[in-house]
């Protein structure tokens, strides 16, 4: 297979020579014919001279430019040789066939693509092949013992004493954690040259958001910093400094906040109303907002499948969020801006992350005419620090209730603790996906979807993710 896809890259790369010669220029189709192959390096070269033989708009220049980019991220995720597989997992299946690792790659348990001729696996795709595929799991757990989540002992306790609070079936506020946390983003020195101004946005919490209190800014590294206003789906923490020959850049900050768990008590069958579809949340909440939040075609049908006859909007999200928990295990996900459309990766290869599981949720209650939105930033639980997202979703007298699809169906008392409620081991950033940052950024970002990590940029462009490193911190 390898000799056949590199005697058609060569191939290609004489017709492409001789049409260069000749004077004709690319087709967005045969470019994007390529992109699709997998020949990045070709495409590359066909958009650059697209662009410069052809009088396009700004807008469209742009998005030429960002294909570029996306083909490089994606070349970065795709870090993995076959040899590297191979390795790995012999670690577990010393007599594995090419065969077998055929299988689970159709099976897409193992994540793989050809790029530029050569086939390469997804820097997670190997650890994910033993979350993802039953047999490989079952191996993994025999040779390293049973996994544990960590968080179990905690939430075993936590969560029963959430519900035992009683309260307002519209949620109760309960269990104050207050935080101390630092945070820092390094730019390496030399990444960019000296005296070029180096700007970057941060995460902080929200403070319109009824769950959190008591935010207050403890000490910053550059005094001249602006924080975004609460009409912006991401908050953050902007600054800036020039770069300084042979010296990193930190740009950090400490800060404090208090946050509570909630929890709705009540009755779906009795406090539940039905919807005023006529008004602005309504509507702003169950229509699409492309390209991942799609309620139509295929995520729309298999939601229809998956509540039957169910007209209850509370049990037919309970339904959507027990079929995805038993439907599609956790992996390490790619980065989101390479995808086109997250829920339908989620169908297409049978696995996701928090925020991709997330964005199927919102897509198949939006179908259902169920408002939904994003909801992200920080989970802070003991052992178990980490970016995290999850979603919200919208009962006519009841109002917004917190759903995290990602954690699932708990061991415990209140095994759907999550349809309806949040522990108080969270920082919320975003409301919201792929909002305008404050100030504005001049480059794509390197997370197009989400903001938790931050974004970095200079007068030459946008820093990938592999230029600069963070490091979260919960002081007490």
């Amino acid at each position: 297979m390898k000799t056949h896809l590199t005697a058609f890259l060569l191939v290609f790369l004489i017709v492409f020579s001789s049409c260069n010669q000749s004077g004709k220029t690319p087709t967005p189709p045969e470019i994007r014919a390529n992109i699709e192959a997998g020949n990045f390096n070709l495409a590359e070269k066909m958009i650059r001279h697209y662009i410069s033989e052809t009088t396009l708009e700004l807008e469209e220049k742009m998005q030429w430019e960002w294909e570029i980019d996306r083909m490089h991220r994606i070349a970065l995720d795709f870090n993995k040789t076959p040899e590297d597989a191979l390795e790995y997992i012999q670690q577990y299946f010393p007599d594995v066939t090419q065969d077998q690792i055929q299988a689970w790659e159709a099976s897409r348990a193992l994540e793989s693509m050809v790029i530029n001729g050569e086939k390469r696996y997804y820097s997670r795709a190997l650890r994910n092949l033993f979350r993802i595929d039953s047999t490989c799991l079952a191996r993994f757990e025999e040779v390293n013992g049973p996994s544990k989540d960590v968080k179990e002992d905690l939430l075993l306790k936590h969560l029963p004493a959430i519900v035992q609070q009683t309260g307002p079936k519209k949620g109760i506020l309960t269990e104050p954690r207050t935080y101390t946390l630092s945070y820092k983003i390094t730019v390496p020195a030399n990444t960019i040259p000296e005296g070029e101004m180096i700007r970057v946005w941060m995460p902080l919490p929200r403070t319109d958001v009824r769950r959190q209190s008591g935010f207050r800014l403890l000490s910053v590294s550059q005094p001249d910093y602006i924080i975004s206003p609460d009409t912006y789906i991401h908050k953050s923490i902007y600054m800036e400094q020039p770069a300084v020959e042979d010296t990193d850049a930190v740009f950090s900050y400490n800060f404090t906040y208090t946050a509570r768990a909630e929890y709705h008590h009540f009755d779906p069958l009795t406090d539940v109303l039905p919807y005023n579809t006529q008004s602005a949340e309504y509507i702003e909440y169950t229509q699409a907002a492309p390209p991942h939040i799609q309620p139509e075609g295929r995520v729309a049908a298999l939601a229809k499948e998956i509540v039957e006859d169910e007209t209850n909007p509370f049990l037919q999200l309970q339904k959507i969020y027990t079929y995805i928990n038993n439907t599609y295990p956790w992996a390490g996900a790619r980065e989101y801006s390479t995808l086109e459309n997250i829920p339908l990766y989620v169908l297409d290869n049978g696995h996701g992350d928090c925020g991709q599981l997330s964005l199927l949720f919102i897509s198949m209650c939006r179908s259902l005419g169920i408002p939904a939105r994003w909801e992200s930033g920080w989970m802070l639980h003991p052992g178990d620090i980490n970016l995290h997202d999850w979603a919200e979703a919208y009962l006519e007298g009841i109002g917004w209730i917190p759903i995290d699809q990602s954690f699932g169906i708990q061991n415990g008392p209140v095994p759907l603790f999550y349809t309806r409620g949040m522990d108080s081991y969270r920082m919320v950033v975003n409301t919201g996906i792929s909002g305008a940052l404050y100030p504005a950024k001049t480059y794509p970002r390197s997370e197009t979807v989400d903001f938790q990590r931050g974004e970095v940029e200079w007068r030459g462009g946008n820093l990938y993710f592999n230029r600069w490193y963070y490091r979260l911190s919960v002081v007490n």
